[in-house]
């Protein structure tokens, strides 16, 4: 029998054993991850309201392993033979047949003075500590933004910067101490969210014209200090800042073998192969894979990539083509804690819905419904 090894319990790596799974795979598969547990990111953006804890978005694996008949190995890759097929990990190495890369991307940190800034998808002690700071404010300027690779445009992650600038201005308005604070949101593009559409960007920023969030566009970043963000259209005072910078691949990847695109990224085609090599695939947010300019970085998308890739390495096994193309989608809710705005797009047609609470609540409930898969 084969072996199958999943690199990462996110999004992308669990997709893919229940996918495998669902179609008849019995072969022995193991997962690579630090940790044998799944974390929702997606719902960081109510830890600062408090209606989030770590235990709420922490699922442990375990059950799920058993009842997939998973083995887990606990370790964190530091690096990939793929021709003698093998996956090298602090806890030792991993041989394969079949390879699924879902490790997920990691953040450019190289402006001068970011550690200044919080990103909260780097987890959720980032974000704990952004709350933190949050209380003890009395008043100020909290400052938002994100970027891009320089060098892959598509490697960003912007739309939790949305929900989170929205939500801690609801939240400031509940607390009746909206007056005291300046919100200001930056990004060195001209057009922030512009893969959510022309209608979305100026939606989104209608709504922060209509709520008193100041803008700060199109200035290349310079970098920060304790309390400023420095552009080259000027600098802005923040007393607490949030920033997400554009993502690249993992450390390991650079010396692997594997073709990585100008931005640091995993290569892959349309069916998620990595070019060169038989049985190996790549998904999320560490893999640069063909496709429209909008394409987003979010777990949906590497779910529908995870899902394609395990097609595909099924048919490779047996002999067939592996030619199935994964679906390109996006599908977004812009929470601010009492409501959402619905943005959706693929290549037909580009779908927004204004905010609605029912939406805020459709969003909680999802959390509910995909966790459960796992719980």
């Amino acid at each position: 029998m084969a072996h199958i090894v999943i690199i990462g319990a996110g999004f992308g790596g669990l997709t893919a054993i229940r996918t495998l799974r669902k179609l008849g795979c019995r072969d022995p598969i193991t997962l690579i991850s630090p940790r044998p547990v799944m974390f929702y990111y997606a719902s960081l953006i109510w830890v600062p309201a408090g209606q989030r804890t770590e235990a709420d978005l922490s699922v442990p694996l375990d059950k799920f392993f058993k009842r997939q008949n998973i083995k887990y190995h606990q370790g964190t890759v530091t690096g990939l033979d793929p021709k003698a097929r093998e996956v090298q990990t602090d806890n030792g190495t991993v041989v394969f047949d079949s390879l699924i890369i879902a490790s997920g991307g990691r953040f450019i940190k190289k402006l001068p003075g970011i550690e200044h800034t919080y990103t909260p998808c780097d987890g959720y002690a980032a974000t704990k500590a952004y709350t933190d700071r949050f209380a003890t404010l009395d008043g100020g300027t909290l400052a938002f933004g994100f970027a891009t690779n320089p060098k892959e445009p598509a490697a960003m992650r912007g739309g939790p910067i949305f929900e989170f600038v929205f939500g801690m201005d609801t939240l400031l308005r509940q607390q009746k101490r909206r007056d005291k604070f300046d919100l200001v949101f930056f990004s060195p593009a001209p057009e922030p969210g512009k893969r959510l559409g022309a209608k979305a960007v100026k939606a989104v920023l209608r709504e922060m014209k209509k709520h008193n969030i100041r803008t700060h566009l199109g200035h290349k970043m310079k970098g920060f200090s304790a309390d400023t963000v420095h552009t080259e259209g000027g600098d802005i005072h923040s007393d607490l800042t949030m920033f997400m910078p554009g993502m690249t691949g993992p450390t390991w990847a650079t010396n692997s073998g594997l073709q990585l695109s100008e931005g640091g990224l995993i290569k892959g085609d349309a069916q998620c192969r990595v070019p060169g090599f038989k049985g190996i695939y790549v998904v999320g947010d560490g893999a640069s894979l063909p496709g429209p300019k909008w394409m987003p970085k979010q777990a949906h998308m590497a779910d529908l990539q995870a899902i394609t890739a395990a097609r595909n390495l099924l048919a490779e096994q047996k002999g067939e083509p592996a030619e199935e193309e994964f679906k390109t989608e996006l599908v977004c809710i812009i929470d601010t804690l009492n409501k959402g705005m619905l943005i959706f797009r693929n290549d037909k047609r580009t779908i927004l819905l204004p905010k609605m609470r029912a939406l805020s609540w459709s969003k909680r409930f999802f959390e509910w419904y995909y966790l459960r898969n796992y719980r």
